[in-house]
């Protein structure tokens, strides 16, 4: 490993960044063109959800085997293969003529980036030498992440408004420039495996199976009969199960079951899941809200939720600062109860609401989600040995990537549940409750850690002493 940082490396850094930032802006664009993607393909709001399902499912399905690949096979041959599959897809995604083919496309696009983003990250963590240089690094890579979330609503705003299906062929050219620039910077590296890898195939569907599972069971629930929700869920349970008996068993597992012992990794996991399962969540509503209650157009909707697009400046400038004189896990805390406080901003949400009663609260998401995401992706790999990077950035894309699907999947059960009861401005108000309650939940988790680590402090400052 290096022990300089030199302009070839931030180059690289740069391409990278490019890399997240666009699988962001691809998540996100998404959500701002779901009602032109109805009108044109005329889906139902349960079917709209698998657009962007469909491609979280894949990303996190597969990306547990894609961090083991980047170890096995080399960070550089999964890195810019799988981008070339991730251009691919994108652009058969944007000739679909049935939703059938479009979230077939989206789900292929998200296994490409199930193999892409865990390379890039582990690239990161490999190049950068551990320190405040690989924090920094790191920190820009999260903060070029949550840009790609939050500016490719404004980007998805415009392109819509073109036409849906630029949306696909966009990432399609920023994508090829990005694998151009890639080819002579991405270091070569050496295949732990050398040449004689070995995958965990019957864990990968195991996983992708009950993740699927579980978001069927909750966005149908509520139109299928009791009986079929239990029997799906028993469904993904055995599944989960399975996945963690062959992970035991297996020579060569999908993830070593004891990298979960670390409780920063799980706290770090814990939050991330939530975080993200709350802000696509939100989206959903938000975009439903404007566009098809208010009447918004699609660019009047992504510049207003533009807004959020601050964490793009705050992750990279405000947050390294705040986390080398305040610590990781007190950063994180502030982020995640800044998000839950300006998710229940919007609980009381209006017909005659103007831009200046949201910006209060989409001020705070992006400010809160600068001060979380860069933080949370730090406390899920430092200290992890070098070899199990690609892992621990796969777990750690795992739990962003099933946060979006389930918290998009309970989100939209909830909104149509209420739809039956209650008018359409009543059913986006409880929609919301579900981002309130995840960021709540993973306020807590962190504070109970910060906790935990302040009174076991003076017990290691005696073990060191002596």
């Amino acid at each position: 490993m290096p022990t300089k940082v030199g302009a070839r490396c931030w180059a690289l850094l740069l391409v990278l960044c490019g890399a997240i930032f666009l699988e962001g802006v691809d998540i996100s664009m998404m959500g701002v063109a779901l009602p032109a993607i109805r009108a044109d393909l005329g889906l139902s709001t349960a079917a709209l959800q698998w657009v962007v399902s469909g491609y979280v499912l894949g990303y996190g399905g597969f990306v547990l085997l894609g961090g083991r690949a980047a170890d096995l096979l080399g960070r550089r041959r999964m890195f810019i293969g799988w981008l070339g599959v991730f251009i691919a897809f994108s652009g058969l995604g944007g000739l679909a003529t049935e939703g059938w083919m479009l979230i077939l496309a989206r789900f292929a696009t998200g296994v490409a980036a199930a193999f892409l983003a865990p390379a890039g990250l582990s690239i990161i963590t490999t190049t950068f030498p551990e320190g405040a240089a690989r924090d920094r690094a790191v920190l820009v890579y999260a903060g070029a992440a949550a840009g790609g979330f939050s500016l490719g609503m404004v980007v998805g705003g415009l392109l819509t408004s073109v036409d849906w299906r630029w949306v696909f062929f966009a990432p399609v050219v920023m994508a090829s420039l990005l694998l151009a620039a890639a080819l002579p910077l991405v270091p070569r590296d050496v295949p732990a495996a050398g040449g004689r890898a070995r995958f965990d195939v019957p864990g990968t569907l195991a996983l992708t199976g009950a993740m699927l599972l579980l978001v069927v069971a909750v966005v149908h629930l509520p139109e299928v009969a009791a009986w079929v929700t239990a029997a799906t869920l028993a469904g993904s349970a055995a599944l989960f199960a399975a996945f963690v008996a062959v992970q035991r068993r297996s020579p060569a597992p999908l993830m070593r079951l004891g990298i979960l012992r670390s409780r920063p990794l799980l706290r770090a996991n814990i939050g991330a899941f939530l975080l993200v399962a709350g802000f696509m969540g939100f989206q959903f509503v938000a975009v439903l809200y404007l566009q098809e209650l208010r009447g918004w157009s699609e660019i009047e909707t992504g510049l207003a939720l533009a807004v959020i697009g601050i964490d793009a400046v705050i992750a990279p400038t405000l947050t390294p600062r705040l986390v080398a004189r305040y610590g990781n896990q007190r950063v994180i805390a502030v982020g995640l109860v800044l998000v839950a406080l300006a998710f229940a901003w919007f609980l009381p949400l209006g017909m005659t609401w103007s831009f200046l009663t949201l910006l209060p609260g989409l001020l705070a998401i992006g400010f809160g989600f600068a001060l979380a995401y860069g933080p949370l992706t730090i406390a899920a790999t430092d200290d992890v040995d070098a070899e199990e990077q690609g892992l621990a950035s796969g777990i750690l894309t795992t739990s962003f990537q099933f946060g979006s699907a389930l918290g998009l999947a309970v989100t939209t059960a909830v909104v149509v549940a209420a739809a039956g009861s209650g008018t359409t401005l009543d059913s986006y108000r409880a929609g919301l409750l579900v981002p309130v309650a995840a960021l709540v939940i993973a306020s807590l988790v962190t504070v109970a850690g910060l906790r935990r680590r302040g009174s076991a402090a003076p017990v290691e400052e005696l073990a060191r002493a002596h």
